[in-house]
C-alpha cells in the first residue's frame, strides 16, 4: 500500500499532515489541563462548549473559506494557514479566562476549516493515478489512528517532565514544521476557470454538486452513521468504563486503543480490498458493523467483549471514512473538487454536530443502554437511507439526454462541449442542438440534475 510514497510531494505533504495532527492532538489534551485549571468541576461543560464551537467553525466556515481561497495560490495559503495556527496555540498559555479559550478555539478551528479541505483536495491533483491515490487515503487514515495512540503517550512522556502549558509549544513546533514541508514542494496551480467565477457562485457550488449526486447523498447518509457511533466512543467511553464497569483510567485508555486498532487495520488491507470490490458494498458494510456494534454495546460486557466491541466500532467507521475521498474526487471535475471537498467537510461535520451533544445528553439524563440503543437506531436509519440514495447500479457512464440550449461561458472552460473558439478573452455564447450520449457523467453547468434513466 505504500506505492504513493515513490511520490516525493506527496511524501513531504504526507509528513506535513502527521505533524500538524500530531500537533492537534497534543493541543487537546492541554487543553483539557487547561480547562480544569480556569473551571475545576466544570471543565466537562468548557470542553464540551469548545467541542461544539470548533464543530460551527467547521460546518458554516469551510465552504466560505474554500471560495475566498480559490483566487489564491495553494502553497502560500496552506503555509499561512499553519503560521496562523501555531501563533493561535502559543496564545493558550496566557489564558486566563473562560471566554478567551472559546475566542482562540474558534479562531484556530476556523483556520483548519480553512486547511484541512484545501490539503485535501490538492492531494489528488497530485497523485493521478487511482490506486495510488486510494493508498494516499488509507495513510492518511492511518496517520489519524496513530495520532489518537501516540497523542495521549507523547503527551503523558513530556508532562512527566515539563507543565501541560509547554505542550503548546510542542503544538506551534509541529505547524511550523508543517509549514517548512509545504514551502519545499511545488504545488499543483488553482483552476483559471474557478478562480474567475463570482464569489456566490464559489461559495454555493460545492453543496450544489454535492447534494445533487446520488452517491454523495449517499454518503452523507453514511457519515449520519459514522458520527453516532463515533460520538457514543468520544463522549461516553469513559462513562462505560469507569461509571459502569468501575474501572480505571489506565482501561479507559485501552478502550480508545481498541478503536484506534480496528480503524487502523481497515486502512492497511482497504486499498487491497477496493482493489477487489467497489466502494458501495465496502461502506454499507461498514454502517452495518457501526449499527451493530451500537446494539450490542446497549447490553453490558466484560473486559474483553467491549474491547472487541469498541475495535469494531472502529472497523466499521473507517470502511466508511477511508474510501470518501474516492467518490469526492470520481463525483466532480478537477476544477471543482476544492468546492466539493469543502462541502463534505461542513456536511459531514454537521453530523458530528448532531450527534455530539446527543449522546451526552442521553447518556446523562436518561441512560447509557438506551443512548446506545437510540444511536444505533440512528446509524440503522442512516444505512437505510445510504441503501436507498445510493444506487446499486452506480455506473461512471451514464447515457443521457441534452434539450436545446443557449448559453455562455469563457473560453477555455473544461466542461466546453464546442471548444471552436480561441485567440479571445471574452466569454463564448453558443447553442447546443438536442443530444443524446453516453460519457463519465458529474453534475455541472451543461449536466445541473443527475438523469433519472437512460
Amino acid at each position: 500500500m505504500f506505492g504513493a510514497l515513490a511520490n516525493h510531494v506527496y511524501r513531504r505533504l504526507l509528513l506535513a499532515q502527521v505533524l500538524s495532527i500530531l500537533g492537534s492532538g497534543l493541543t487537546t489534551v492541554a487543553l483539557s489541563l487547561l480547562a480544569f485549571e480556569l473551571a475545576g468541576a466544570d471543565a466537562g461543560a468548557v470542553l464540551g462548549i469548545a467541542l461544539t464551537l470548533k464543530m460551527v467553525a467547521y460546518v458554516g466556515l469551510a465552504p466560505v473559506a474554500t471560495a475566498l481561497a480559490a483566487r489564491l495560490p495553494r502553497r502560500p495559503f496552506l503555509i499561512a494557514l499553519d503560521l496562523s495556527r501555531a501563533a493561535l496555540v502559543l496564545l493558550l498559555p496566557f489564558v486566563t479566562e473562560i471566554w478567551q479559550i472559546y475566542v482562540l478555539v474558534f479562531s484556530f478551528q476556523a483556520f483548519s476549516a480553512a486547511f484541512t479541505p484545501t490539503f485535501q483536495a490538492t492531494i489528488p491533483d497530485i497523485l493521478t493515478d487511482e490506486e495510488e491515490y486510494a493508498q494516499a487515503l488509507s495513510l492518511s487514515r492511518l496517520a489519524y489512528d496513530l495520532e489518537a495512540l501516540l497523542s495521549p503517550l507523547l503527551a503523558g512522556l513530556l508532562l512527566s517532565m515539563v507543565s501541560f502549558h509547554f505542550l503548546f509549544a510542542g503544538t506551534a513546533l509541529g505547524f511550523l514544521a508543517s509549514a517548512v514541508l509545504v514551502f519545499s514542494v511545488v504545488l499543483p496551480k488553482q483552476n483559471i476557470m474557478t478562480a474567475q467565477a463570482p464569489f456566490l457562485r464559489r461559495l454555493t457550488r460545492g453543496v450544489w454538486i454535492y447534494l445533487a449526486t446520488p452517491r454523495l447523498r449517499g454518503l452523507l447518509a453514511l457519515y449520519m452513521a459514522v458520527a453516532a457511533g463515533t460520538a457514543m466512543v468520544i463522549v461516553n467511553t469513559v462513562v462505560r468504563v469507569k461509571g459502569v464497569l468501575g474501572l480505571g483510567d489506565e482501561i479507559v485508555a485501552l478502550y480508545f486503543a481498541a478503536y484506534g486498532i480496528g480503524s487502523m487495520v481497515v486502512a492497511l488491507s482497504l486499498p487491497r480490498l477496493l482493489g477487489k470490490a467497489t466502494p458501495r458494498p465496502v461502506m454499507l458494510a461498514g454502517a452495518v458493523i457501526l449499527s451493530a456494534s451500537l446494539t450490542l454495546a446497549a447490553f453490558e460486557y466484560d473486559l474483553l467483549a467491549g474491547l472487541a466491541l469498541w475495535a469494531a466500532l472502529g472497523v466499521g467507521a473507517s470502511l466508511i471514512q477511508t474510501p470518501s475521498g474516492l467518490l469526492l474526487t470520481r463525483s466532480c471535475h478537477n476544477e471543482d473538487r476544492p468546492a466539493v471537498f469543502a462541502a463534505h467537510f461542513a456536511l459531514s461535520h454537521a453530523c458530528w454536530l448532531v450527534a455530539y451533544p446527543m449522546a451526552g445528553l442521553l447518556g446523562a439524563r436518561i441512560d447509557l443502554s438506551a443512548a446506545f440503543a437510540i444511536m444505533a437506531v440512528i446509524a440503522a436509519a442512516a444505512t437505510s437511507a445510504a441503501y436507498v440514495l445510493w444506487p446499486r447500479n452506480d455506473t461512471s457512464e451514464i447515457e443521457h439526454w441534452h434539450p436545446e440550449q443557449e448559453h455562455e461561458h469563457a473560453v477555455g472552460d473544461p466542461t466546453h462541449l464546442n471548444p471552436d473558439a480561441s485567440g479571445s478573452d471574452k466569454p463564448v455564447r453558443h447553442k447546443h442542438q438536442p443530444l443524446r450520449h453516453s460519457h463519465v457523467f458529474v453534475i455541472d453547468d451543461h449536466h445541473p440534475v443527475w438523469p433519472t434513466s437512460k
